[in-house]
């Protein structure tokens, strides 16, 4: 998803809209959580105003992530509508567009595909579950801790404590 500003001037007197299906297997070295990423589809619009190159994207697609609590795979599914500013880096910016929010470019070329592994990786959130009764690899007891559901913990007395609850029994 590379283009030239000459093929992007078009924009300037008629719309210019794309779409694209792209594969993104770079953001697993980016993200090591993320295990697997399907076809992402790209679809957008060119807005020129300027010097500023707005793309107005709307990014479909899928990503494989590690359940938090059982390592097994989870669908996450991405659904972005977002707008991607682009400035020549040697012009000085005149325009609304927050600074932060401006992708700087040098040269005659506009790379989209760091700009969209960026609003994907922004997205990937920090934990994400399994349906219920979805068995992962994780080990569902250890030492001196055991994996169980909340309503199994009602009937259950904490072992630390268990010489305590004596101290209330008659005789």
């Amino acid at each position: 998803m590379k283009w030239s500003l000459q093929q992007l001037a078009i924009a300037k007197h008629k719309p210019f809209t794309f779409e694209e299906t792209i594969e993104l297997s770079n953001l697993k070295k980016l993200n090591p959580e993320i295990r697997s990423v399907y076809p992402v589809h790209v679809k957008g619009e060119v807005v020129y105003s300027g010097s500023l190159i707005t793309f107005l994207l709307d990014v479909k697609g899928e990503l494989i992530l590690p359940c938090a609590r059982t390592l097994a795979d989870v669908r996450f599914s991405i659904d972005l509508q977002e707008s991607v500013h682009f400035h020549p880096a040697d012009e000085y910016v005149t325009t609304s567009v927050e600074q932060d929010d401006i992708h700087f470019f040098e040269g005659e070329m506009i790379d989209l595909i760091p700009a969209i592994e960026e609003l994907i990786l922004l997205e990937v959130p920090i934990q994400v579950f399994a349906e219920e009764g979805v068995e992962g690899p994780a080990p569902k007891s250890g030492k001196d801790w055991e994996l169980f559901k909340h309503n199994e913990q009602k009937n259950r007395i904490d072992p630390r404590l268990a010489d305590l609850a004596k101290f209330f029994e008659k005789e």
